[in-house]
């Protein structure tokens, strides 16, 4: 079963294909993506990698967290689904 991770503090340069290098050092990625700003079409300094395996994301997770990749340490964590917006205060 697949297994998705939320990268953060990720340096601007990264992409989706170095994300996905850097992560298949733990176990075989099945995706990586960086969450690119809509406006500015820059990086907004996160992302997150799919780990195809509950083994490679704890092995990604232990090796990647806190590490230091271009200056600046990684977070590493299990992602969390996503809060639905209620815009209208409803």
């Amino acid at each position: 079963m697949e297994k998705k991770l939320y990268v953060g503090n990720l340096p601007y340069s990264v992409t989706d294909e170095s994300l996905k290098d850097l992560f298949s050092e733990a176990g075989e990625v099945a995706s990586a993506s960086i969450i690119i700003d809509k406006f500015s079409k820059r990086s907004k300094g996160f992302g997150f990698v799919e780990m195809s395996t509950e083994e490679g994301a704890q092995k990604a997770k232990d090796a990647f967290n806190g590490k230091e990749h271009e200056g600046r340490k990684l977070i590493v964590d299990e992602a969390r689904p996503m809060k639905e917006n209620n815009f209208r205060g409803e």
